[in-house]
């Protein structure tokens, strides 16, 4: 498998779509669900069937202005969070397949079938070659290895299997 990933999404996690539409002047000014005020500006967002001025719409933890940092947000616990802090207060950690050290649910991590790496682990096994985005690499007995030492393994098998 090739390319890296953010940890997966679980079972009662919950994110939604952020829209910015811009306001039609003759239409009746909407309301803020986070400010309750009229929304005047020339634009507002839409999260989760409300409507927000782009200011009023920020994660609850950092504070970030949530239409600026993409388009989705989390909400567990009656709190509405960006990604990160979302995956930071109620994201599943785990262990790299490599060095055993926990990886934050927020980290960007490898991945071969079951396993995951940190970035800097993702490395060959054997020889220790890093790992680019697009290069090939093998994973043989729980092992990720390059090319070149899968190609060896194989032939030194090979060989022992004809001497038998």
């Amino acid at each position: 498998m090739r390319g890296f990933s953010h940890p997966p999404m679980h079972r009662g996690e919950k994110s939604f779509g952020i829209q910015m539409l811009s306001v039609q002047p003759d239409t009746k000014p909407k309301g803020c669900a986070g400010c309750n005020r009229k929304i005047k500006d020339r634009y507002l967002l839409k999260a989760l069937d409300k409507y927000w001025h782009e200011d009023c719409l920020k994660c609850a933890c950092c504070d970030c202005r949530l239409g600026e940092v993409g388009s989705t947000l989390y909400t567990k616990a009656n709190l509405i969070l960006c990604r990160r802090d979302y995956l930071r207060l109620f994201g599943v950690t785990g262990n790299c397949a490599a060095c055993s050290k926990l990886i934050p649910a927020f980290e960007m991590v490898m991945r071969a079938k079951d396993n995951v790496y940190h970035l800097d682990c993702f490395a060959c096994q054997l020889c220790n070659q890093r790992f680019c985005v697009g290069d090939k690499f093998f994973l043989k007995n729980n092992m990720i290895l390059c090319q070149t030492d899968y190609e060896e393994g194989l032939m030194k098998e090979g060989y022992v299997a004809q001497v038998r």
